[in-house]
């Protein structure tokens, strides 16, 4: 049984790691090689998306809870990777949010 705390827990790993996707997407817009950032942006976006949904799914306590936190700690892991691979200052704050969002999301399965 998942404890109130771990639930609450993970919502606010969920709501970091949202914001610092949002933060990456943005930004990498504005970088100079943008080609570069493709695929970056493409997994901030998705992060931020599927963040939000568990978030959703925990507030609501669904049966399905354990399935997409599953999911969820598999893209923030993605995402994580791609971002950490571009030297930005908001691309390493976003994969180091993404990480602990895996994590948090990973105790949700357990």
């Amino acid at each position: 049984m998942i404890s109130t705390e771990e639930r609450q827990r993970c919502i606010e790993a969920c709501i970091q790691c949202v914001e610092a996707c949002n933060n990456c997407y943005t930004s990498c817009l504005g970088e100079k090689d943008i080609d570069m950032m493709r695929e970056c942006i493409r997994l901030d976006r998705e992060c931020a998306d599927m963040c939000q949904f568990a978030i959703k799914v925990m507030s609501t306590n669904s049966p399905y809870l354990q399935q997409i936190c599953e999911l969820c700690a598999q893209i923030c892991e993605d995402c994580a990777n791609e971002c950490g691979k571009h030297h930005h200052d908001h691309c390493q704050r976003c994969a180091e949010a993404c990480r602990h969002c895996a994590e948090a999301c990973r105790s949700m399965v357990a």
